[in-house]
């Protein structure tokens, strides 16, 4: 039987983790088994750059820290070595550093993975981590919406080259009068 201060450490362990997956929009489960310690450091090093939480975890402690935060793990996915990375704000960084890592990887795979407390399909974690990063996402966003504003900027400045707003404004001061002129003429 465990020592009481033992039992307070996984207690405290299960919490954390718990806190972890609650406060997570998105999370994925790998088997980090055969992983050399500098590919370790560096797949940490370049998930913690992206805000993704990353730790090793035991089995039993990942299923009851589940369980608190109404996640439903597959029971087949609780098997052999665990790690689970964890993001609060980016639902693609820790699905597409991982996939990335599994594919160059013969024994890392990512065994499962979470959306809003959603366990999802391995098809939408390789999905996932085939989208672009988020501030290549934003950046292509403010693209779309900034094509319209230089279109019209564009063509004020067209205008203004060719003899400026009031050339044009004169041009159709004299169409404009003749239009009611001729309207009055035909009545």
């Amino acid at each position: 039987m465990p020592s009481a201060a033992v039992l307070e450490q996984k207690k405290q362990a299960v919490a954390a983790l718990a806190e972890d997956l609650k406060n997570s929009c998105a999370g994925v489960i790998v088997n980090y088994s055969g992983i050399s310690v500098a590919d370790d450091t560096k797949l940490r090093k370049e998930l913690r750059e992206a805000g993704v939480k990353y730790s090793v975890v035991k089995n039993t402690l990942l299923k009851l820290a589940a369980k608190e935060a109404e996640l439903e793990i597959p029971e087949e996915v609780l098997n052999g070595t665990t790690a689970i990375a964890t993001s609060a704000d980016d639902y693609v960084a820790a699905a597409r550093i991982l996939s990335k890592y599994a594919d160059t990887s013969k024994t890392f795979e990512v065994k499962s993975g979470y959306l809003d407390k959603e366990i999802i399909s391995l098809e939408k974690i390789a999905s996932l981590a085939k989208l672009p990063s988020r501030e290549i996402l934003l950046a292509t966003v403010c693209n779309a919406f900034n094509a319209p504003i230089s279109a019209f900027a564009r063509a004020i400045q067209a205008i203004v080259d060719k003899g400026g707003a009031d050339a044009a404004l004169a041009q159709a001061a004299p169409a404009a009068e003749e239009a009611p002129a001729e309207a009055s003429a035909e009545a």
